[in-house]
């Protein structure tokens, strides 16, 4: 067996064995992702593929890296028309990794990550039957009633938008600069929307970071989700803000955050055609649309940052990340007005 860094092979064979996962031949690993967020590893034997995922090695942020919070989700999720893996096994504590670790099963297909994969889907119609799909499944995963599928406890029905810019107004202070340049316009965006509060527009499962990337998309046909991924931001809250966060990663900045980003791609429906599409599928109505997208400018803003300060303490990153920083908190302060 060949350990990588964060995956002990030898200890997660003995959990998947006292676990009675079924098992064949010797245990293999090789990383997908990491660095940036959570770390991804593909797992498998002779006869089975599963995907771990686990916090990062460096500058954790709090509350940012949930393990039992994503598998709960993904597992109460089985068996509504929203596309995700099956949920195979979960440890929320450092007593078989070192970390926390969640792992399901592996879903065949293909992720979506940047502009030239986005293209290589086929024409215009492909894509834009791509985009309906992923409108689709966010609006599937809205309409599902938390209690139903047990996660009626998943977090608190009320007052998640004033939880949000307090969460994110905090995070600011783990991950700014000393002496920080742009720190008078963060606080005036925070303050700005934390005076501009709405109504909640209704109570849903957000995803919490919807994206073309966080899905895995069917290898023969790119108008199908096959699976959504990525559940690490998950929570009840107001629908409106998942949606309202797809449309800001449409912005050119997010590009700065994840190169060559596939969701700024030109050949994809613009921010506000995203949100009309959005409304028409699931029937909601875009009611204070200027806070959502004011909301989620600030949110992608600090996770920008949290980026940057993660590639300052070591792991890896793009040197530029730091860079969308200002344009989002400027692109925020616009969208209040």
């Amino acid at each position: 067996m060949t350990n990588l860094e964060g995956l002990d092979l030898v200890a997660l064979d003995r959990h998947l064995h006292s676990e009675g996962i079924a098992r064949s031949g010797e245990l293999r690993a090789e990383l997908i992702a990491g660095g940036r967020s959570n770390l991804t590893f593909l797992v498998f034997d002779d006869a089975s593929k599963w995907v771990l995922r686990r916090p990062p090695l460096h500058g954790l942020t709090p509350s940012a890296h949930d393990m039992a919070r994503e598998y709960k989700v993904v597992a109460a999720l089985a068996d509504t028309p929203v596309p995700v893996a099956r949920a195979v096994t979960m440890r929320n504590d450092d007593s078989v990794l070192g970390a926390p670790f969640q792992m399901v099963e592996h879903v065949e297909g293909r992720v979506v990550r940047t502009a030239a994969e986005l293209e290589a889907l086929g024409d215009r119609q492909v894509i834009d039957g791509c985009v309906d799909a992923l409108i689709q499944a966010l609006a599937d995963l809205h309409a599902v009633d938390p209690a139903a599928v047990g996660l009626g406890d998943f977090g608190k029905p009320d007052g998640y938008l004033e939880r949000q810019v307090r969460r994110w107004g905090s995070q600011w202070e783990h991950v700014r600069l000393p002496d920080d340049a742009r720190d008078d316009d963060v606080r005036r965006l925070h303050q700005a929307l934390a005076e501009a509060v709405p109504p909640q527009s209704g109570t849903s499962i957000v995803h919490g970071d919807y994206r073309i990337d966080n899905t895995i998309l069917d290898a023969a046909d790119a108008t199908v989700v096959r699976a959504v991924l990525d559940w690490e931001m998950s929570t009840l809250g107001d629908p409106l803000s998942d949606a309202a966060l797809m449309c800001v990663y449409r912005d050119p900045m997010f590009g700065y955050v994840h190169s060559d980003a596939a969701w700024t791609s030109e050949l994809l429906p613009t921010a506000d055609e995203l949100a009309n599409r959005y409304a028409k599928v699931s029937g909601r109505e875009l009611a204070h649309w200027e806070f959502y997208m004011a909301l989620a400018n600030f949110k992608l803003a600090i996770i920008a940052a949290g980026i940057d300060y993660r590639r300052r303490e070591g792991a890896d990153g793009p040197e530029q990340v730091g860079e969308a920083v200002a344009p989002l908190i400027a692109a925020g302060l616009r969208a209040l007005g």
